[in-house]
């Protein structure tokens, strides 16, 4: 029998877990994101390399804040414009979190909610073992304080553009991780972009809703 049709320790535990922590969902409001750093485009650019290995520090709510809005802030409001192009505004893709260690964030999975900027709790405790099995055992991403996830509901865009619509969906993905992997140099962090993984497992981690699938797994920490 394939490992990832039996469902690990780690999994069955959060799956369990989860169940009774919808009643208690929080929301967490983020800090304004900056629009100046001390790096310039060009520079994060040139430093940018996948990052494996982190050190046992954990990131700051304001980091993951301006992480989150280079992956899709709104830029701006009236019209709803985020930080990376969409196929006809038809943004498909969804972001969560899955954090182990944030100060001012307990341990748990959260969604990020672009229009208000802010993280919704969907789930308490620490899902990254559970990431770390359904993504094939692969070390960065149990050992990263935070494991930023894109997911995509396709139906957005090819109610729009049809089966193309998956391609441009896509195509969002990578400008969205890549706008991660840049705000992270900016930031003095490093990541690396994970495609290796069970994708139905990844589903039952995150309790994904059946209209989206998960594309990125971008672990992120101090290296």
């Amino acid at each position: 029998m394939p490992f990832w049709l039996i469902l690990p320790l780690s999994l069955a535990l959060i799956l369990t877990s989860g169940q009774s922590a919808t009643a208690t969902l929080k929301e967490i409001s983020l800090l304004e994101p900056r629009l100046s750093g001390p790096m310039s485009l060009e520079e994060a650019m040139a430093m940018r390399r996948s990052v494996r290995s982190f050190r046992e520090a954990p990131l700051e709510l304001a980091e993951l804040s301006q992480l989150l809005w280079a992956a899709q802030g709104i830029t701006e409001d009236r019209r709803g414009f985020r930080t990376t192009p969409s196929a006809g505004a038809t943004y498909p893709l969804e972001v969560y979190i899955a954090a182990g260690s944030v100060n001012d964030l307990p341990p748990g999975l959260y969604k990020y909610e672009a229009q208000e900027h802010k993280l919704t709790e969907l789930a308490k405790g620490d899902l990254r073992g559970a990431l770390y099995d359904a993504a094939l055992r692969q070390r960065c991403v149990k050992n990263a304080p935070i494991v930023i996830i894109i997911a995509a509901a396709y139906g957005r865009t090819m109610a729009r553009y049809g089966e193309r619509g998956i391609r441009y969906a896509h195509m969002e993905a990578g400008h969205s991780a890549q706008n991660i992997c840049l705000q992270a140099i900016s930031l003095g962090l490093g990541s690396v972009v994970v495609g290796a993984f069970n994708d139905e497992s990844v589903k039952m981690v995150l309790s994904l809703p059946q209209n989206e699938s998960p594309l990125y797994l971008v672990p992120i920490g101090r290296p």
